[in-house]
């Protein structure tokens, strides 16, 4: 795996220009710890603001749509975001997947069109407790991830993340126990062998996401697999989410 943990907040529909001394404060203490790479996708309307405020830490944005330019009226192609400042973009995440309709092949068509403005990605994956609770959380989670990655990629080690993020488990306090998140990241790690093959696979990092938070992230990163954090409500303000950047710092020095 790669050698840094990899912690990302997404601020999700939250966030004003009153929050930029949030994301001051998140870089200025990541400046002193270089162990881990932190990130941030606030909402589109704060990117370039945050670009601006910050000089460690990356920043991303939450969503593209798949087309370049046309009469797409409030959406954002990739080479927007990229413009605004954004280095990465978030695809596939459960509440677009639900709240939009979001199927596999649009999200598939948004990696490749982020991946042509020259962005990384983050791709999200996840499932729902009902597939959980019937056994099929790892064959579901395969074939999301088959349907939303492109079929080729020749540098998937520089360009591509996965956040597991299990649906149930997102904004409700819930987590799945260590042991379940290592065998749902081992088995993305196949699945990724067998995509991209051993060499290129095992550089790709694959972060957990779901209720992370200061009290249980030493825990979660230190699971077997687990390269980062996407952390949604406890990136909101630099002393939750900078509490989770030290467990991870902590937990790459064991």
């Amino acid at each position: 795996m790669a050698e840094r943990p990899y912690i990302v907040g997404n601020w999700k529909m939250n966030g004003t220009r009153a929050m930029l001394s949030e994301a001051r404060a998140i870089d200025r203490s990541s400046q002193r710890l270089m162990k881990v790479e932190v990130a941030l996708a606030p909402p589109f309307t704060l990117i370039h603001a945050v670009h601006r405020e910050v000089e460690q830490i990356g920043v991303g944005a939450q969503d593209c749509h798949s087309g370049t330019e046309g009469a797409n009226t409030g959406d954002i192609s990739a080479s927007m975001v990229a413009d605004a400042g954004a280095k990465f973009v978030i695809l596939g995440h459960s509440e677009r997947r639900q709240d939009h309709a979001e199927t596999n092949a649009l999200v598939r068509s948004k990696v490749e069109s982020a991946l042509e403005a020259g962005i990384r990605v983050i791709l999200c994956c996840g499932e729902s407790e009902e597939t959980r609770d019937e056994g099929k959380a790892e064959s579901f989670v395969a074939r999301q991830l088959k349907g939303s990655l492109p079929e080729s990629l020749d540098n998937a080690d520089e360009v591509l993340t996965i956040a597991y993020e299990p649906i149930w488990a997102i904004g409700t306090g819930r987590t799945p126990t260590v042991e379940d998140i290592s065998a749902m990241h081992r088995s993305i790690r196949a699945l990724l062998v067998e995509l991209y093959g051993e060499e290129m696979a095992a550089q790709v990092r694959i972060l957990y996401g779901g209720s992370v938070n200061p009290d249980n992230a030493k825990e979660l990163l230190a699971a077997d697999e687990v390269g980062g954090a996407l952390v949604g409500g406890a990136s909101l303000t630099a002393e939750s989410f900078l509490g989770i950047v030290l467990a991870a710092a902590e937990v790459q020095e064991q």
